[in-house]
């Protein structure tokens, strides 16, 4: 991401870790997903994570909320599970919460019908293939024309890792640090975890302040027993965190802001070196 050297990093410490917050999955791509209080991981991250998407019939791209000029409001749909996936088994049906409040579910015969209707294109839902299998899966991104973005008031296009349909990793972790940084840094905007979409949100305690989940990277964080991450990047942030999503107002103020002072990132991305069980309330510690 190209930003002016001298804003592109506010001040940060480094963080010894903090408590888990905030455990979210999204089962189909771009829709709002399902606060948890537990989830196993696996090398796949989040069991059941991102395991669908709505799939353009005509062009076969991935559909979502990084092209809405095309698709519309993805966050005004919602994806649950029926019941907690399990890391081995089959995935369960999911739950899909339409605009008008009606629901749907993933192995109904007529969805891709309501889908279609919905959207005004003719799509079906695809699911994530296996491991290191060719994903197959191409998605499109609308860049606004706002300073600091590596693309201007255009669409980009680009392939989602082998076998999966999330965008650059399996993990993504927020910290409290960064929102109240950011809303330090434009008080006007709301600011919340819910508009970035992590995984995973780390409660910081409060002498660690700015951005500090950048020093994380290249380091491995433990969460809990069981689960230990390795912290392999920034998560560069694009039109998505900008749109409307429940009573959060559109803001472009909101990318504006981390793109003027964290060159466009909110949050890390992370690979996962060992799986277990990850709960609400467990610490995480930098290993």
């Amino acid at each position: 991401m190209q930003t002016d050297p001298s804003q592109s990093l506010s001040p940060s410490t480094h963080a010894g870790g903090g408590t888990v917050v905030g455990l979210w999955r999204y089962p189909v791509k771009s829709m709002l997903g399902e606060e948890l209080n537990a989830s196993e991981v696996t090398e796949r991250g989040l069991v059941g994570d991102r395991q669908f998407a709505i799939v353009d019939a005509a062009t076969g791209k991935v559909a979502g909320a990084k092209n809405p000029r095309k698709w519309g409001n993805f966050f005004d749909f919602r994806a649950a599970y029926v019941e907690p996936p399990q890391a081995g088994s089959k995935l369960p049906a999911v739950r899909l919460t339409l605009p008008d409040g009606t629901t749907a579910l993933s192995d109904q015969p007529h969805l891709p019908q309501i889908l279609s209707e919905e959207l005004g294109r003719e799509v079906v839902l695809a699911q994530a293939r296996g491991e290191g299998e060719p994903s197959g899966a191409t998605a499109e991104e609308y860049w606004p024309d706002m300073e600091g973005l590596d693309h201007r008031d255009t669409v980009t296009e680009w392939q989602m890792p082998p076998g999966t349909l999330f965008d650059m990793a399996v993990v993504h972790l927020l910290t409290t640090a960064t929102i109240e940084r950011l809303h330090a840094l434009y008080p006007d905007g709301r600011f919340e975890a819910r508009r970035f979409r992590p995984n995973i949100v780390v409660a910081t305690d409060p002498d660690e302040q700015g951005f500090v989940e950048n020093d994380w990277i290249g380091h491995t964080v433990a969460i809990g027993n069981e689960v230990r991450l390795r912290i392999s990047g920034p998560c560069p942030r694009c039109v998505m965190t900008t749109l409307p999503q429940g009573d959060l107002p559109r803001d472009v103020g909101i990318l504006r802001t981390a793109a003027q002072h964290n060159q466009v990132h909110v949050g890390v991305y992370a690979d996962v070196i060992a799986g277990g069980t990850i709960r609400r309330g467990d610490p995480v510690t930098l290993a």
